[in-house]
Parts: structure tokens; sequence; C-alpha cells
């Protein structure tokens, strides 16, 4: 497991402020964009896969959400097209290299930074770093459609960030956990996180699913509870009967012995 450490470009550090403090008040929309990055790399697949019919998904393309309610994390799930090491350090490295100066100019130009930060957020490439408004720290786990290595990028969005990679297989596609901050946990809700998912899904044609896993857990304890009715339900009709069929036998014996 090789584990490499890079620092942001000067750029990023400024962007990512610009992107915590002027959007603070509208944090919504970190959902809204991890779930189009979500989307844009699953059509990507199904683009590429026209012309390398190897990369496209064998089943069903989906975008999962899941929470943990009591950990505060959220994850999303993609069958996208994945990222390379090259990708990672590209996309999530540099915050849209090519837009970079453009967006800072942009923001100059406006006297309300706020509002030129959420038209421009997604414009210039910069949409997976609205994650830190809510998120202390975020670990993106992904494998690139055709390539074997799983690759695990984390960053807390201060001090730079870290790819690991690993032999450990997983499905193509990408995984973005989110740890959230402590003035961020009303999102570790399943309920305001499928609000939000109806909010920002119109344009997003892949079906995306919310669950909550304390929900699952408590699922799994009804269905176990009911299991253990049934089975103790079970073990006392067969003592029963075999308690019936004994009294039957002395009964027989009684009466051919009288």
């Amino acid at each position: 497991m090789a584990v490499q450490t890079h620092d942001f470009e000067a750029d990023t550090g400024k962007i990512l402020n610009i992107v915590i403090n002027s959007l603070y008040s509208d944090r919504d929309i970190f959902l809204r964009e991890l779930l189009s990055n979500a989307s844009d790399a699953i059509h990507k697949r199904r683009f590429l896969g026209q012309t390398e019919p190897q990369l496209l998904n064998s089943s069903e393309d989906e975008i999962s959400i899941k929470v943990d309610e009591k950990k505060k994390t959220i994850e999303i799930i993609d069958t996208g097209i994945g990222l390379s090491a090259d990708d990672l350090t590209e996309t999530f490295g540099t915050i849209a290299r090519s837009g970079t100066s453009s967006f800072l100019d942009a923001i100059g130009e406006n006297t309300d930074n706020k509002d030129a930060a959420k038209t421009l957020i997604g414009k210039f490439g910069v949409g997976f770093y609205s994650a830190f408004m809510v998120a202390e720290k975020v670990v993106a786990t992904t494998r690139k459609a055709g390539e074997d290595d799983t690759l695990i990028w984390e960053s807390d969005g201060k001090t730079g960030y870290t790819i690991t990679s690993t032999s450990d297989t997983r499905e193509t596609g990408t995984s973005i956990k989110l740890f959230l901050r402590k003035d961020a946990k009303e999102y570790a809700d399943s309920q305001r996180l499928k609000t939000l998912t109806k909010k920002y899904s119109d344009h997003i044609l892949v079906p995306i699913f919310v669950t909550s896993k304390d929900a699952e857990k408590r699922t799994g304890q009804q269905r176990t509870s009911a299991l253990d009715k049934i089975t103790f339900r079970n073990f006392c009709g067969r003592i029963l009967r075999i308690l019936q069929k004994q009294l039957g036998c002395v009964r027989r014996t009684f009466h051919h012995s009288t």
C-alpha cells in the first residue's frame, strides 16, 4: 500500500476559504455539486463505452447516498467512470487549473461575494470542494474503469491531501465520504437528505437512493426479533408435540394394561 502526500496549489487555499466562508449560510448546495459530479461520471462512462464496450457497467447505473446518523458521516457512491491517480491530482488537487484564476477574478469583480460564489462555484469546477462547507475531512475511494487498483484520496481541506494505492478490489466508480463538522451534524439525517436530493436532482436521469445505516440496523433488529419469536414459537410447538406424543403413548399403555 503506497501513500503519496501532496500540497494544494497556492490558489486552492484561497478558493477553499471563499467556498467555506462565503457560502456558509447556503451549505445545502454541497449535495447539489456532489450529485452533479456523480451523474457526470456515469454519463462519461456511458459515452466512453460506446467505443470501448468493456468499460460499460454490466448492471444498472445508480447513485447511492448512505448516511450514518451515529457516526455523523455521509457517503455518496456512483457507478461512474472512476478516477486514476492523475485524475485525482488534476480533479481534486488543483480545482480546475484552467479556471482557477478566472474564478478568483470573477469573485473580485463582484461586490456580493456570496452570490458570485454561488453562481460561479460549479462553472469553474470547484464544486467538489463545497463538501468542506459541511465536512472536516473528505475521503474519496475510487477505481477507474479498465484499471485494477483502488485509490483513496483523503484531505482535511487545509494541509493538502494524500493518495493511497491499494490492491483491494471494489466496483468501478467513486465513493465520496464526508466526515461532518460539529456545526453541520444536522445533515446526518436521512429525511433531510431525501428532501435535498429531490430539490437538487431534477436534471439527473440516474436513480438516486438514500439509505440510513441506523434505519438498516433497526430493520435488521426487527427482523431478528421477529425471527426469534418464530423460532421460539416453533420450538415450543415442537416440545408440545413431543409431550403430546409421549402422553399418548402413556395413555395407550395404561389402556392396554387395564
